[in-house]
């Protein structure tokens, strides 16, 4: 455990070096993604979901004028079966595909192995600095990219505010709270705290990518779509978690071998980007995003003509993307761009 005895780290130090320590990091020597992982996201679930994302990216170029050159750079590609999946889709619009370069941003040398020996298209590259991005219209991909970027915490209780720090107290690991100013977090999140609010969660990691980002969309053009789960509410409220296996686990309990993960709260990040001046930022839940890019007739033309069990697997699959009582209302969908593109399909 790199916190020696008695000492203490702030929240957000402590789950940084967690998933990202370039020795022991959890994202930097497993793959955590699949059945025999600890979870499972929307590309893994169906190809369907990232043929509609291809869909989706081919009507945003065409909104925009087609381009002669493009970016589309995917945060944090996870195994690669999104990207592998759209270059697939997007093999049959030939335009499209030779105006665009294919970029992923990947901290992990482990994941991007297994990003490169699945996609072995010829316009793809890999990042690890989001300013070496060339200067034409770009459009960036965040599927369960924020909730994977450590958050601070703040608690307010009667008048005065705290931050939370993990503590180690004689080898047992500890949540201990820190007295702060609210001055202090004001400044940090760059906004006023409402007398309501008595529980902060701020990733100041997600907030400096988010500026780069939008620099990039307003110098170049393009959007930012954003694919999480999170709620819309103007209420903060504790949402730090951990999963190993596809069961919760404590935050504080297997150590680099579990994930640690949060809410995206949407309230907060539409505000962030409006104040990043990117005038035209929609929302929508993932069921109405995916409908009306039209899943569901996908979903018909494919399994047409198909045995009972293949097509039953098709629509359980599409169940789980979409069913109320599943992702369909828990996972949101923003897409931030410039006012004059007038793009809104899927919202």
């Amino acid at each position: 455990m790199f916190l020696k005895k008695n000492s203490k780290v702030p929240l957000d130090k402590f789950i940084n070096r967690v998933l990202y320590d370039k020795t022991k990091g959890y994202y930097m020597n497993k793959n955590p993604i699949g059945n025999k992982g600890d979870f499972i996201t929307s590309p893994n679930i169906s190809i369907m979901f990232s043929e509609m994302i291809a869909v989706w990216l081919i009507s945003f170029w065409e909104k925009i004028g087609c381009p002669k050159i493009l970016n589309i750079i995917e945060l944090g590609a996870g195994n690669g079966e999104m990207m592998f999946q759209i270059l697939k889709t997007t093999e049959k619009f030939n335009k499209f595909k030779s105006s665009s370069n294919f970029i992923i941003y990947e901290k992990s040398p482990h994941l991007k192995k297994i990003q490169k020996s699945k996609i072995k298209f010829s316009n793809i590259r890999w990042i690890n600095n989001l300013k070496k991005i060339n200067n034409y219209p770009s459009i960036f991909i965040a599927n369960e990219f924020f909730d994977a970027l450590p958050i601070k915490q703040f608690i307010k209780k009667k008048s005065s505010w705290s931050e939370r720090y993990i503590k180690n107290n004689n080898e047992n690991l500890e949540f201990y709270e820190k007295k702060t100013k609210k001055e202090f977090i004001e400044r940090l999140i760059k906004q006023r705290i409402n007398k309501s609010q008595n529980f902060i969660e701020y990733s100041p990691l997600a907030n400096k990518k988010l500026t780069i980002i939008s620099k990039i969309i307003k110098k170049n053009n393009g959007g930012l779509l954003v694919i999480d789960y999170g709620y819309n509410d103007k209420k903060m409220f504790d949402t730090l978690q951990s999963v190993k296996k596809h069961k919760k686990n404590s935050v504080l309990k297997n150590i680099y071998n579990a994930d640690i993960t949060h809410l995206i709260n949407f309230y907060f990040l539409k505000k962030k980007i409006s104040a990043l001046k990117l005038d035209s930022v929609n929302l929508t839940t993932q069921r109405e995003f995916l409908i009306k890019i039209g899943i569901l007739e996908r979903a018909e033309i494919i399994s047409k003509n198909m045995p009972f069990s293949k097509k039953s697997d098709i629509y359980f699959r599409l169940d789980r993307l979409i069913g109320k009582k599943q992702m369909g209302d828990l996972f949101k969908v923003l897409f931030a761009t410039k006012k004059i593109n007038k793009f809104n399909l899927g919202f």
